[in-house]
């Protein structure tokens, strides 16, 4: 893929920081097993008991009381899609980050757990996640996210997957995948973050496609030769179905925002929610501090909120604030397609990267 080659530029960015205090600091970059176990144990308790739910309704279905039953079965199946939803771009995301748990090897385990049970391509994930942190949104240099990103509010495949089960979808994960597994790229980013000279990383990223696929199949081959095929609904396809919440917290990351800034405070979107899509977004909608210091665990944002609230734009709290805000950008950019919100800013009082910053940057890479 000769456009791979656009993106292999040397990106030198000037970050704003906004100032912490070093000991604070510090403390915030702190990781924790315990808050590790209870954030991915609890995510994957939650998955599992609407698993346990949703086939326990199914297997109570029968003709006497299929009128309790079948709305109990969509019910469950409607919360399990939503919860197993969040388990790869938000869950995988944070432990990527390898800053959820103290002890990295629990954290590579529950990355793999999650990835797998997600299909989450986690190998291609790392590299193309640092690369992100380094250079948001600039348009040259950053193939993650790029701006301007566009809401396909038209397309009915768009709001089957948000509310039920797109099944192109999932034939077009299972088409991905098997290409991974042959050791063929996706696009020019993926061909990019894992170049072809790096045979080990090529390596490893065919093989994880391999297992994932080699997993499945298997975990679905003796659903069905049990008599529990309905399992294969529940666990092979749980993450696939019933979007919707993960859009809704995911999306106001950097839609509408300028690209090519050196201001996470402009690039990047922070709004407050309540505890549970707080709990299944890991925390991620403190998306300007999470940026601007990537090292800090994901459950010591909001103290890190906290402590440089004054030098940051405005938080919209709740979804339905947040999304008034974006339909709004949405209905901007219909008229005009190169229209950016910009955030009110405080008068600044931050700096450039520090030492507490350089080693928050440090941890992102290693």
């Amino acid at each position: 893929m000769e456009n791979a080659t656009k993106f292999r530029k040397i990106a030198k960015i000037k970050w704003y920081r906004c100032q912490v205090d070093p000991k604070l600091m510090s403390e915030l970059m702190k990781c924790s097993d315990f808050h590790g176990f209870r954030q991915a144990l609890g995510h994957l308790g939650l998955w599992a008991a609407t698993g346990i739910l949703s086939y326990t309704a199914f297997c109570q279905i029968n003709a006497t009381n299929w009128f309790w039953s079948v709305p109990l079965l969509f019910a469950s199946l409607f919360a399990h899609g939503t919860v197993g939803s969040l388990l790869g771009g938000v869950a995988c995301h944070e432990l990527s980050h390898k800053t959820p748990f103290k002890t990295k090897s629990i954290n590579d385990f529950f990355l793999k757990v999650f990835a797998f049970f997600s299909w989450w391509d986690q190998v291609w994930f790392r590299p193309s996640h640092i690369r992100h942190h380094q250079v948001t949104v600039h348009s040259d240099y950053d193939g993650e996210v790029v701006l301007p990103q566009r809401l396909s509010l038209k397309d009915w495949q768009f709001w089957l997957g948000l509310f039920a089960w797109n099944p192109v979808q999932t034939w077009n994960t299972l088409k991905i995948y098997y290409r991974r597994a042959t050791g063929h790229m996706d696009n020019d980013w993926y061909e990019f973050v894992v170049p072809e000279s790096d045979e080990k990383l090529r390596r490893d990223h065919r093989n994880w496609a391999r297992f994932t696929l080699l997993g499945h199949a298997l975990l679905a081959a003796f659903f069905i030769a049990t008599g529990h095929w309905f399992l294969i609904v529940i666990v092979n396809l749980g993450s696939q179905y019933c979007g919707w919440l993960s859009f809704l917290t995911g999306t106001p990351q950097h839609f509408g925002l300028s690209s090519n800034v050196p201001d996470h405070r402009i690039c990047c979107r922070t709004y407050t929610c309540s505890w549970l899509p707080a709990f299944l977004y890991w925390n991620m909608q403190y998306h300007v501090e999470h940026h601007m210091f990537p090292a800090v665990p994901f459950y010591n944002l909001p103290r890190l909120r906290k402590a440089i609230e004054s030098d940051l734009p405005p938080a919209p709290h709740g979804l339905l604030a947040t999304w008034k805000e974006l339909l709004e950008i949405h209905r901007q950019q219909q008229k005009d397609p190169n229209y950016a919100f910009i955030p009110k800013l405080p008068q600044s009082i931050g700096s450039s990267a520090g030492d507490e910053v350089l080693q928050s940057e440090a941890a992102l890479a290693n």
